[in-house]
């Protein structure tokens, strides 16, 4: 087992403004069924490209050097180019250093959203003999979310509820597409004005499905058969049209690997609203709000449940009051 590294799940304040449509669920999930989520997942996703979360001296044959440091390279930088050439990989940034043979090379970097050209000299590392610029880097981000949904017919799967971006809000793609089983071990509470989130390892030996696409809307891919469905519920999907302002239920797992049904209620429907902000839901089960302080990072893509019927997924937590957040409705995330 490794420890997991959380991507943050999208932080939103309550804006006004809603707007009532007619929505529907596209007519070949009308029928289906699926199995209700809430267990997590974990998955690995690019950086786009190698992010540096070090810097460290170059020790060559003529003493120590920071190619790096000196030429203005930051941690948190992430680097997308050497001369020209796209780097997302750090294997490829490796190549890319050898090629220079030591001689001056521009490196491209994405810094809090703005692009940045930098002169750095490559030295040659005494022990291994490779060219270096005194980073450390890494390539890859491993994260946990919450399935939402897996059809029981097809196994097609649909998790989170909205895109899966980096701090820079660019959209990432998948590294690995194999998604294993988590184990959620610990919580830190949300509070006002700060997000809480789930602590949890991946479980490296049970692989339960394999991811295929990042969008706006989630993460898709496909289901293990072999997974034990036998804690799952098997429902019917149920447009916008049919939520109302009232009682619901999540299916969240906060501990372990098995989810949990809590209450919550429906305060706005929003059927019109394609920023994956259908509902504004308010948690308020007693159980809940002590274990977590009600929606924290990682309850992404907790199932949403109506009248026996799924309607849509947890997205956002309010940083002002982390027992309310939005929701997505579920055709958004099926018709995807």
């Amino acid at each position: 087992m490794r420890k997991l590294k959380f991507l943050c799940l999208a932080a939103a304040l309550l804006s006004a403004g809603f707007f009532f449509g007619n929505a529907s669920v596209p007519a070949e999930a009308a029928t289906a069924k699926y199995y209700i989520g809430g267990m997590t997942a974990g998955f690995m996703l690019s950086a786009g490209g190698a992010e540096v979360i070090g810097l460290s001296e170059v020790v060559s044959e003529d003493g120590l050097h920071h190619p790096a440091e000196d030429a203005g390279i930051c941690i948190g930088d992430t680097i997308v180019a050497v001369d020209g050439i796209r780097v997302k990989t750090i294997s490829e940034l490796n190549d890319a250093l050898e090629r220079s043979g030591g001689r001056q090379v521009s490196v491209t970097l994405q810094r809090k959203g703005e692009t940045a050209t930098v002169k750095v000299c490559p030295v040659k590392d005494k022990k291994s003999s490779r060219y270096k610029i005194g980073v450390l880097i890494r390539d890859t981000l491993a994260g946990i979310g919450t399935v939402t949904y897996v059809d029981s017919k097809s196994y097609r799967f649909g998790a989170l509820g909205h895109a899966v971006c980096d701090d820079d809000h660019n959209l990432l793609t998948i590294s690995d597409p194999q998604m294993y089983r988590c184990s959620v071990v610990g919580v830190t509470k949300g509070k006002r004005g700060k997000a809480g989130e789930l602590r949890g390892l991946f479980l490296n030996d049970t692989v339960i499905g394999r991811a295929e696409s990042v969008g706006d809307t989630g993460l898709y891919g496909t289901f293990s058969e072999d997974y034990d469905f036998s804690h799952c519920e098997l429902v019917e999907a149920a447009p916008l049209a049919e939520a109302t302002i009232g009682k619901a239920v999540i299916y969240s797992t906060v501990d372990g690997v098995y989810p949990q049904k809590y209450d919550i209620d429906i305060v706005k429907v929003d059927a019109n609203n394609r920023d994956n902000k259908n509902f504004v839901i308010k948690v308020t089960d007693s159980r809940l709000i002590e274990e977590t302080g009600g929606i924290v990072q990682g309850m992404s893509g907790s199932p949403i449940l109506q009248n026996g019927k799924l309607i849509g997924a947890v997205t956002h937590v309010f940083l002002n009051d982390p027992t309310r957040g939005y929701g997505i409705g579920i055709e958004q995330m099926i018709g995807d």
